[in-house]
């Protein structure tokens, strides 16, 4: 449930958007209004998602939320009751990234039917990169001899990876995707350098 409006605070909305989702909310509340710190919520995303483990249905949440100074990530997951806590429990995660700290946003859109125009897209992936993780892929270089067996070393690729979410049309709907797209417009104009 996306929103987002130009110097206003959607505090109000993000707190029913989350409330509608029915995941603990006032614990997922608290995570969330405690990683904004105070600040004003000047766009959000919620993403309610049911995750199937072996013959185990998991449930979790994830908040973004764009503050006039920060990217607040706050994940939320339920456990079953195990030996430290024998009842059932959930854990809440929240990371507080500096929007100046934010070095790429990218969005990837998939478009069914592209000969046919411009459609709303039937899914869509933001990946925010601020160089917390960084993915490394390597592999064997090569020339362009092939019968060449010299060691050439390795060639690769490092990436900036620190949190990638998808949405999908045909999972949670095309609001859904419109709303990740709509929260990732926000986040670039307010990471512009």
């Amino acid at each position: 449930m996306p929103r987002s409006t130009r110097d206003a605070d959607v505090s109000h909305d993000l707190r029913k958007a989350i409330h509608r989702t029915g995941y603990y909310p006032e614990v997922v509340a608290d995570g969330v209004f405690s990683a904004a710190g105070g600040e004003e919520v000047v766009s959000y995303f919620v993403h309610h998602e049911t995750t199937f483990d072996h013959e185990e249905v998991r449930r979790h949440l994830t908040a973004l939320l764009l503050t006039p100074t920060r990217l607040v990530i706050a994940h939320t997951d339920e456990h079953p009751g195990d030996d430290l806590l024998p009842e059932p429990y959930t854990s809440t995660t929240t990371e507080a990234v500096t929007l100046t700290s934010i070095r790429t946003v990218v969005v990837t859109r998939m478009v069914a039917n592209p000969t046919k125009g411009v459609a709303p897209p039937a899914e869509a992936v933001l990946t925010i990169g601020w160089g917390g993780v960084g993915r490394l892929d390597l592999e064997p270089a090569a020339c362009s001899d092939p019968e060449c067996d010299a060691d050439h070393g390795y060639t690769g690729t490092l990436a900036s990876d620190d949190y990638t979410l998808r949405v999908s049309a045909a999972a949670e709907g095309s609001d859904a995707v419109a709303g990740l797209l709509g929260f990732a417009e926000a986040l670039s104009a307010r990471t512009r350098g």
